[in-house]
C-alpha cells in the first residue's frame, strides 16, 4: 500500500515538473533577452547571440547619469511612478478597509448592493472607460495633474479590494465583535483594536496588489498626463519606440531598473499575497 502511494506521489511530482519546467522557461526567456540587450553594446544588441561578445554595464551608467535625451527626466519620472503607486495603494487600502468593515461587520444597509454594483464595473474593460475617465477629469480641471491618475487607479482597484477584504472579514467570528461591545468598545475601537490586527495578511495583499497595479499602468497615465516632468516612467519608456532607430539597449536597461522595485515588493510580501487574496474563497 505504501509502495503504491509512493509511486503515485512520484508520478504526480513528475507531472508537475513536466508542466512547471516549460512554464518557467517560457517566463524566463523574455527576461533573459531583456538582460541580454541591457548588457550589449549598441551595434551588437541585435546580433542574435545567446551571450554578447563584449558584455558591458555602460547602458546602466547612461541611464543612471541621464546621458541620453530620452532620459532627461529619468529620476523625476521614477519618483513620479513611486509616489503615484504609493498614493494609490494607501488610498485604496483606506477606502477598501473602511468599506469592507462597514459592509461585513457593521452590516450597513445597502452595503452589499453598493459593493455588487461596484464589481459590475469590471464587466466593462478598463480601456473602454479611459475616454469617460478622461472627460470626467477634464470637467473637474484635473488633466495633467498626477491626482487625476491617482483617483482613476483608485477607482479601478477599489471594487476588487473591497470584495477581497469583505470575504476575509466574513471569516472572522462575530463573537469577537459581541465580546468587544460587551466590554464597551465603540465601532471605532472595534475597527482599530479587533478588526485591523486580524486582517493584516489581507491588508498587505490588497495594498500590494493596488500598488503594483498603479506602478504598471500605462494607458491612463498616457491619457491623463502629458508633461515630461509629471509622467510616470512607464509612459517615458514608450517614448523610446517613437524613433525608427530606437536605442533598444537603453530601453531594456531602463526596463530592468523599472521592474526591480515591484519585484522586490512582491517577493517581500509574497507569503501574504496568496493567502490574503484568496481569503474567504473556500468556506468550511
Amino acid at each position: 500500500m505504501s509502495r503504491r502511494l509512493t509511486l503515485k506521489k512520484i508520478s504526480l511530482e513528475a507531472q508537475l515538473l513536466l508542466v512547471g519546467i516549460p512554464v518557467l522557461l517560457w517566463t524566463l526567456v523574455p527576461i533573459y533577452h531583456m538582460f541580454l540587450f541591457a548588457i550589449s553594446e549598441r551595434d551588437t544588441a541585435t546580433s542574435g547571440r545567446l551571450w554578447p561578445k563584449n558584455p558591458t554595464l555602460q547602458n546602466f551608467e547612461i541611464v543612471f547619469q541621464k546621458k541620453h535625451f530620452y532620459l532627461d527626466h529619468f529620476w523625476q519620472q521614477l519618483f513620479n511612478s513611486l509616489w503615484i503607486a504609493v498614493a494609490v495603494g494607501a488610498l485604496t487600502l483606506f477606502i477598501a478597509t473602511c468599506a469592507a468593515f462597514a459592509i461585513s461587520r457593521l452590516r450597513v444597509r445597502g452595503g452589499r448592493t453598493v459593493m455588487n454594483l461596484a464589481l459590475f464595473t469590471y464587466f466593462i474593460p478598463a480601456a473602454f472607460l479611459a475616454v469617460p475617465m478622461y472627460k470626467t477629469m477634464s470637467n473637474y480641471g484635473l488633466l495633467n495633474n498626477q491626482w487625476s491618475l491617482i483617483l482613476a487607479m483608485v477607482t479601478i482597484a477599489s471594487p476588487y479590494c473591497i470584495w477581497v477584504l469583505k470575504q476575509a472579514s466574513d471569516k472572522l467570528p462575530l463573537e469577537l465583535d459581541e465580546a468587544a461591545r460587551m466590554d464597551g468598545a465603540s465601532p471605532l475601537q472595534l475597527f482599530w483594536l479587533v478588526y485591523l490586527p486580524l486582517m493584516v495578511p489581507s491588508l498587505v495583499a490588497v495594498g500590494t496588489y493596488s500598488l503594483l497595479l498603479a506602478w504598471n499602468e500605462y494607458l491612463y497615465a498616457f491619457l491623463l498626463l502629458s508633461n515630461d516632468k509629471d509622467v510616470t516612467l512607464s509612459v517615458a519608456l514608450g517614448n523610446f519606440l517613437s524613433a525608427d532607430d530606437s536605442p533598444w539597449e537603453l530601453l531594456m536597461a531602463t526596463g530592468l531598473i523599472y521592474a526591480a522595485p515591484p519585484a522586490a515588493i512582491y517577493y517581500t510580501f509574497k507569503r501574504y499575497m496568496v493567502g490574503g487574496l484568496t481569503a474567504g474563497a473556500v468556506k468550511s
